[in-house]
């Protein structure tokens, strides 16, 4: 049976208990450091997948911004096609108001010259004329033809603007909604990340300063920043670290730097409470 009398803790060196409750204060305080530098890489930790999930959203969000400016660029396509299309009736039109013109003043040239025959004195003169006026029906015939098919083919290029027009309506519609539903998403994103990065903010701020600094430095080159060690591999590069350094890590749950990829390593043990630090 255990003797009441006898305390479990002394500070009196002479005490015969002194060694155990030395041994017992050692054991403590061995329990308790453990436990702060576990805290810490646990909050360290929780900063990382805090930072990994907003960079996950603007990942995923990145890609919107393109897709919104393809649609738009779709739609530009379909817009130019149509305003190409108009400019070449443009054209038709000015050409055939152009030709029309012609035919009238080539008419009213014939009419003038068939007046005029009557007044030719001579054989030579009114053959001259004649000719004239025969060149002159005959362009005009030509004319008319080309008239015809140009009147044809800009009936045609008006209804091909029309069928275009409804397209492109048709196609507006459908871009139009797809684009608004994209920069909802994107919209989305951004205030989820504007919460995650308040979230971080007060993640950050109990983190300890130096190890928060030194992750800091690597996050802006690399992601994730914080990597664990397994059986002497580092999660992060898939190297192996040297054994004494994981030996360190191990013993110490402390954090190094991976000399292969320049991450923050800690061992995964680091992060597992045992039986004693539970209690």
């Amino acid at each position: 049976m255990r003797d009441d009398s006898w305390p479990i803790w002394t500070l009196d060196p002479h005490h015969p208990c002194w060694y155990k409750s030395l041994a017992v204060a050692v054991h403590g305080a061995a329990l308790w450091e453990a436990a702060t530098l576990r805290e810490k890489l646990k909050a360290l930790a929780e900063l990382q997948n805090v930072d990994l999930e907003v960079a996950s959203l603007r990942k995923a969000a990145d890609v919107h911004p393109r897709q919104i400016a393809e649609l738009e660029r779709e739609l530009g396509v379909a817009r130019s096609a149509i305003e190409a299309e108009r400019a070449r009736v443009s054209d038709m039109e000015k050409q055939k108001a152009q030709l029309e013109q012609n035919i009238t003043d080539e008419k009213d040239k014939v009419k003038k010259w068939e007046a005029r025959l009557s007044e030719q004195r001579s054989t030579r003169e009114y053959s001259a004329l004649a000719r004239e006026i025969d060149i002159a029906k005959k362009a005009n015939l030509t004319m008319a033809e080309e008239l015809t098919e140009l009147t044809k083919q800009l009936g045609l290029a008006r209804e091909a603007i029309k069928g275009k027009e409804a397209d492109y309506a048709t196609k507006q519609q459908g871009l139009s909604g797809r684009m608004t539903e994209l920069r909802g998403k994107l919209g989305e994103a951004e205030a989820q990340v504007k919460g995650l990065e308040g979230r971080r903010a007060e993640v950050a701020a109990g983190v300890d300063a130096t190890l928060l600094r030194r992750y800091e430095v690597v996050r802006k080159k690399k992601l994730p920043a914080l990597v664990g060690v397994v059986a002497g591999t580092c999660q992060g590069c898939n190297m192996n670290v040297p054994p004494q350094l994981y030996n360190q890590l191990r013993t110490g749950l402390g954090t190094d730097i991976c000399p292969s990829c320049n991450r923050i390593i800690y061992a995964v043990e680091a992060l597992q409470e045992t039986p004693a630090a539970a209690k």
